[in-house]
């Protein structure tokens, strides 16, 4: 069984509950980002990052600067990336994903909610946290 870092930045709960639901499944546990430091990615098998869209559809600065920072750590370890959003059509994860895999990560899956994830999204991220862990 793989050792999970499941990592995310929430403002309104929503992307918190997204990582609690990766997390579960996984048999780990859900990280705010400022608790995580880069240093701790050799630690770790596999990995999900969550951030909520933020202003034009983009990441929150400190997440960001968090992300940025383990990005070229992960050395091929299978990364997972998911969020939740407000308004818009979810562009910021696209854009997101793009920018990590020209980057050299290995995104292997995403999941995005809009507001509260609903059952089917639930679901998703259930399955997420089981194939990390597997």
């Amino acid at each position: 069984m793989s050792k999970v870092a499941v990592v995310y930045w929430s403002q309104s709960g929503n992307t918190e509950a997204m990582a609690e639901a990766i997390a579960e499944a996984a048999g780990a546990n859900a990280v705010e980002v400022s608790s995580f430091q880069p240093s701790e990615v050799a630690d770790y098998d596999a990995f999900a990052f969550g951030c909520p869209a933020m202003g034009d559809e983009e990441l929150d600065d400190d997440f960001e600067e968090v992300w940025n920072a383990c990005v070229p750590n992960f050395d091929g370890k299978p990364v997972a990336l998911f969020g939740s959003y407000d308004w818009g059509t979810g562009e910021w994860m696209e854009t997101w994903k793009d920018a990590a895999t020209a980057a050299g990560v290995n995104v292997v899956d995403t999941v995005i909610a809009n507001l509260e994830p609903d059952d089917e999204a639930l679901e998703k991220l259930a399955a997420l946290g089981k194939s990390l862990a597997e």
